[in-house]
């Protein structure tokens, strides 16, 4: 599926004359000007799998902010918003095949990190209040508590729960199953699962952050099927291998000048990965 079929960039000469124009002196940084011109990029065309590759400093990142924010897309956490972001956008224009669903969004490594610190405190609030229920526990247990009126009648089930019950039995009961279990990496997946649903388009920033390979070849299971069967248009940008292996993706060069579109196999840090495990293959074996 194909929601946005095309993104327009202003050009260095758009881009030179909004600030040739400003009367003002006082600014050191007119981002996001001058980061995706310098590339001579100005116009992505869409599939429903769309890559921007690139390094630090490559321009994937703004791409990817921009476009959310001319397309008025839900995200979780700010972002490096400048002066001049609604000037640099208000020179963008689009051109949709279909209507952008509502809910689409972008994601992003930090939202993915957000999300990981918060289930952590989470955590940590779980653990104090299980160390409080173990008290309870045996307070509760072995009390000879005795209801005298309407407003004991909560202490009254819980003293009855603890005699039921064993220590284990008692604590599950009043406390959700503590989301520690989950690394880092399993985190950030139920973080996809759950943000990216049917009918949708969604731009991702380095999803492969905080996934080992085996979770990024799980992403990329993922996001192929949600593409394939569930009416979703991915634009991501990422230097992950595995991700840049996604059947039937378009990937554009952002480190190239000006940027081009080419295979996965052709990229310079994938030719780094086979190069190093062509010269240890006899390791392998």
């Amino acid at each position: 599926m194909v929601y946005l079929q095309t993104f327009r960039f202003p050009d260095i000469e758009r881009e030179y004359d909004f600030t040739m124009s400003l009367k003002r002196t006082c600014y050191d940084t007119f981002y996001p000007f001058q980061v995706i011109s310098k590339h001579g990029l100005t116009r992505l065309d869409f599939e429903p799998v769309t890559i921007l590759y690139g390094g630090n400093g490559s321009g994937k990142t703004t791409a990817l902010n921009v476009i959310a924010e001319k397309l008025k897309l839900e995200r979780d956490t700010l972002y490096n918003r400048s002066n001049f972001f609604e000037d640099y956008t208000a020179l963008c224009d689009y051109e949709e095949e279909e209507k952008i669903p509502a809910g689409s969004r972008i994601i992003t490594s930090d939202d993915v990190f957000d999300f990981m610190l918060n289930l952590r405190s989470i955590n940590d609030g779980i653990n104090l209040k299980r160390e409080e229920l173990f008290q309870d526990y045996l307070e509760d247990k072995y009390s000879r508590f005795q209801m005298k009126s309407l407003d004991d009648y909560e202490r009254m089930k819980k003293a009855n729960m603890a005699k039921r019950n064993t220590q284990s039995q008692y604590i599950r009961k009043n406390l959700m199953d503590n989301v520690r279990e989950h690394s880092n990496g399993e985190s950030a997946f139920i973080y996809f699962a759950d943000k990216i649903k049917e009918n949708g388009l969604y731009l991702l920033d380095e999803p492969e952050n905080s996934l080992s390979p085996e979770k990024q070849q799980e992403l990329l299971r993922f996001l192929e099927d949600s593409v394939r069967f569930f009416g979703c248009q991915f634009i991501i940008a990422t230097h992950s291998p595995f991700l840049l292996a996604m059947r039937g993706a378009k990937i554009y060069d952002m480190d190239e000048n000006p940027v081009d579109v080419k295979r996965w196999t052709q990229l310079s840090n994938v030719r780094a990965y086979y190069e190093f495990f062509k010269k240890h293959e006899g390791e392998f074996l």
